[in-house]
């Protein structure tokens, strides 16, 4: 298990990360999310002995993460980082650079490893190119599959995918993190996508201008995310006050969170909107709509006449969404 206790952390007389607490078990995903600066890549650093805390506690496995007050390279030898600057040997080839920590002794059982996470990356029509002659993307693919050669028990990444293109982007997510639950490797990965880890995070963990304000088991926090900005992480929402949805009287100092899909047209409905704009996503259309002055988005299948008036209903769980106007 991997367990941080009340971890603080500053550059000079900047804080970065302030009280941050929480554990991790073994075999479990966690999705590390924030906004740009929220201190996601410091936090990782910090967990893989990097960094040096100024006060807390950092353990995996009940043994502390010694910082660089006592190595002067992290080295803890089943924890294995990969950072946003990965790093490959670029005159050697594909297969080498996976190779390159494991010992020579077992040629065949290298082989094996080599072979699997060749698949895993897909690059198994690369195996014997140099990496110097890859793209950035591949060149990712390898660094990947290098820290997953020896067979970490806690694997940090960040910005996992960020050098991928689309094409490729999508079967390596279902490879890695169907590799990852297979071999029981505990993984915490930061990144800004929601599609990284909607789908293949167990947990989630939220952090706020160094601050850890939410965490949660991942469709937990979907279905009722603390805040706007929570929310807003996960992906598109709207802020809907009890004005737009005609419900002053019952909820007076309320807003809700409702995501687009949970807006819907709706003929006898009594909430009337004009189309500002149509946005075309492949299979459907982002509407933005205007109500009360207030900014609307919702789906549908082909787009709405701009400044037409349509009428729209909602589908949501109430009390799971609600908010205080104060909410953030």
């Amino acid at each position: 298990m991997l367990s941080l206790t009340d971890v603080n952390f500053s550059y000079s007389q900047h804080t970065v990360l302030q009280s941050i607490s929480f554990s991790v078990k073994p075999g479990k995903l966690v999705a590390l999310i924030g906004k740009s600066g929220a201190g996601k890549s410091t936090l990782l650093s910090l967990i893989h002995g990097n960094l040096q805390p100024d006060s807390g506690k950092i353990l995996w496995k009940n043994e502390k993460i010694h910082d660089p007050s006592r190595h002067l390279v992290a080295q803890h030898k089943y924890i294995k980082y990969l950072t946003q600057e990965f790093n490959v040997m670029p005159y050697t080839t594909v297969s080498e650079n996976i190779k390159e920590h494991l010992s020579r002794m077992f040629a065949k059982q290298n082989e094996d490893i080599c072979q699997r996470l060749l698949k895993v990356v897909n690059l198994q029509d690369f195996a014997d190119v140099k990496v110097k002659l890859l793209s950035g993307g591949q060149k990712q693919r390898v660094a990947l599959a290098k820290v997953l050669a020896k067979k970490p028990e806690l694997l940090l990444l960040d910005e996992p995918f960020s050098h991928i293109d689309v094409l490729q982007r999508n079967q390596l997510r279902r490879n890695l993190f169907a590799y990852l639950k297979e071999e029981k490797i505990t993984c915490v990965f930061a990144t800004h996508d929601p599609d990284d880890f909607l789908s293949f995070a167990d947990n989630c963990l939220v952090v706020q201008a160094g601050k850890l304000v939410d965490y949660r088991p991942m469709q937990e926090m979907y279905n009722s995310p603390k805040s706007i900005v929570t929310a807003s992480l996960l992906g598109e929402v709207n802020k809907v006050s009890a004005t737009v949805l005609q419900w002053d009287e019952k909820f007076p100092k309320a807003s809700f969170l409702v995501y687009p899909h949970e807006i819907h047209l709706a003929k006898n409905s009594s909430v009337e909107v004009e189309i500002v704009a149509n946005y075309f996503k492949g299979s459907h259309f982002l509407v933005e709509a205007n109500c009360f002055n207030q900014q609307l988005f919702f789906y549908h299948p082909s787009a709405l006449p701009k400044n037409s008036r349509q009428k729209i209903g909602f589908n949501f769980p109430i009390e799971q969404r609600k908010i205080t106007l104060t909410s953030p």
